[in-house]
């Protein structure tokens, strides 16, 4: 396949999501026959003790008469761990640089349930993709 063909096929549109170590890419790609499907690619830096480097990548194909029940499920699930665990990363507590609130625990909880109910997410769309 000549070069043309191969650049043709990768960069029918994606999107690039950076999320701390993690970086998330979502990209269009075609199939033999001509139709479009969806591959979302998780790839994760690790680096090693010498301050070498590597990469490990997940990947997902998703095919267009999957879009819809993928879609469904996504966002309810998405929405479970909101409503069960609200948007607050607690993983956040366990970094090294984690400063402890200085509000008691009535004060904190209600500033979070308070920032949890402000910011809830409503849609997920593949509008975009």
């Amino acid at each position: 396949m000549s070069d043309k063909g191969f650049a043709e096929k990768e960069e029918i549109f994606s999107k690039v999501l950076r999320a701390g170590r993690r970086t998330y890419f979502f990209d269009v790609r075609s199939t033999k026959a001509g139709d479009y499907y969806l591959t979302i690619t998780e790839s994760k830096k690790f680096t090693h003790d010498d301050g070498s480097y590597h990469y490990k990548k997940h990947k997902i194909y998703l095919y267009k008469e999957d879009f819809s029940a993928f879609q469904n499920i996504l966002e309810e699930m998405t929405n479970f761990v909101i409503d069960e665990k609200g948007e607050e990363v607690i993983s956040e507590r366990h970094q090294k640089d984690f400063k402890k609130s200085t509000l008691n625990e009535d004060e904190e909880s209600e500033m979070v349930s308070e920032s949890a109910t402000a910011e809830k997410i409503s849609d997920i769309s593949f509008e975009d993709l």
